[in-house]
């Protein structure tokens, strides 16, 4: 069964940030949907997304539910008209407890790396631990991977951080308002190129540090490494 095709990146922006986010800047007004209702359409859609993702894929996909969770405890967070405060550490919540993860799986036999970045989407595993075999290189591969589980830990860190700050200093009016709701979309706005790129940046140099340890370990070329290879 061949896995399902992975949808145009620019249209997954589009459906998770820059629709709800014109639907919160937009029609919160009391003339249009009001507050309540703009929120509600507003969150439908990476709602929406992250269960039409989970059944496209036929399996749990761990960054759709996260996404999903997270959505939901927006919603509940302008339902019950909390403090604005509790936005921003639900905001850094996510990220922090995913770094925490990966920080505390460096010291087991399965570090959570192998998942998010050394895994079969990005390299061609079999062949690459074929190569340590080899080379009887296995254990110096294994603790650059503990290495890279720490780096990875860091840039969830990050995100957290960036995150919590964005989310003070932008969203200050009470949830449930029209000025909450233009708030909150424009924090999905600023949080893509403001937190997303560099987290993406980071991620990349990780992948490619830790494409160059393999590389002096197994003798193999980047593009041989690849699963596009």
């Amino acid at each position: 069964m061949s896995k399902p095709k992975k949808p145009n990146a620019l249209f997954e922006i589009a459906v998770t940030i820059i629709a709800p986010a014109v639907i919160l800047m937009k029609f919160s007004g009391a003339a249009d949907l009001g507050p309540l209702r703009a929120l509600l359409l507003a969150l439908a859609f990476p709602l929406g997304w992250g269960l039409w993702d989970g059944w496209r894929r036929r399996r749990l996909n761990w960054l759709s539910v996260l996404g999903v969770i997270s959505t939901l405890l927006t919603g509940g967070i302008g339902l019950l008209q909390l403090d604005a405060q509790w936005l921003a550490v639900k905001e850094a919540a996510v990220p922090l407890a995913i770094g925490l993860a990966v920080l505390g799986s460096a010291w087991t036999r399965q570090p959570l790396i192998r998942i998010l970045v050394f895994n079969a989407d990005l390299f061609d595993v079999d062949r690459v631990h074929r190569a340590l075999a080899e080379r009887g290189t296995e254990a110096a591969f294994e603790n650059r991977l503990r290495q890279g589980t720490v780096l990875l830990a860091g840039t969830f860190f990050f995100s957290a951080v960036a995150n919590y700050v964005l989310a003070r200093w932008i969203v200050t009016s009470p949830a449930g308002t029209e000025a909450f709701n233009h708030e909150l979309g424009r924090l999905t706005l600023l949080s893509y190129p403001v937190i997303a790129l560099p987290s993406m940046v980071m991620m990349m140099a990780l992948m490619f540090w830790l494409a160059r340890g393999a590389r002096q370990l197994t003798g193999l070329e980047l593009e041989q490494m690849l699963a596009t290879a």
